[in-house]
């Protein structure tokens, strides 16, 4: 799947965002290794602490569908600029997807894909733990 493609479908999911505090939508579209699409998009509550990032929704989507293996994402953002992963979305995404891909989208920039590592260089892996 092209960056175009992934780009497209998180633009789609974008539109879904429940977002009426920030007033900022985000989407995502997640590629699985095994060629699945999970999308996924903010969802904002009141209490602000329980809101979930578009990233996350649409990694929590796949697990939940037994997938676990990702290639790459796609992230775009209703103010039509750049918008990159929070911390803990970097850090979710590291646990699935260590040597993954993220692609971020402007509309007056374009795209930039960015390898997880670059925006994560030093992620917290299971094999730390022991």
């Amino acid at each position: 799947m092209t960056n175009q493609e992934l780009i497209a479908k998180a633009k789609e999911a974008m539109t879904k965002a429940y977002a009426p505090y920030s007033h900022f939508q985000v989407g995502a579209a997640l590629l699985a290794k095994d060629g699945r699409v999970f999308t996924g998009c903010n969802v904002e509550n009141a209490t602000y602490g329980a809101t979930i990032c578009a990233e996350r929704t649409a990694v929590t989507k796949a697990v939940s569908e037994g997938v676990r293996e990702f290639e790459k994402i796609a992230i775009v953002a209703s103010s039509g600029d750049y918008a990159a992963p929070c911390g803990i979305c970097r850090q979710v995404l590291f646990e699935f997807m260590p040597e993954g891909k993220v692609v971020l989208w402007s509309e007056l920039e374009g795209e930039k894909e960015f390898a997880l590592t670059e925006l994560l260089p030093f992620g917290f892996r299971g094999e730390d733990i022991k």
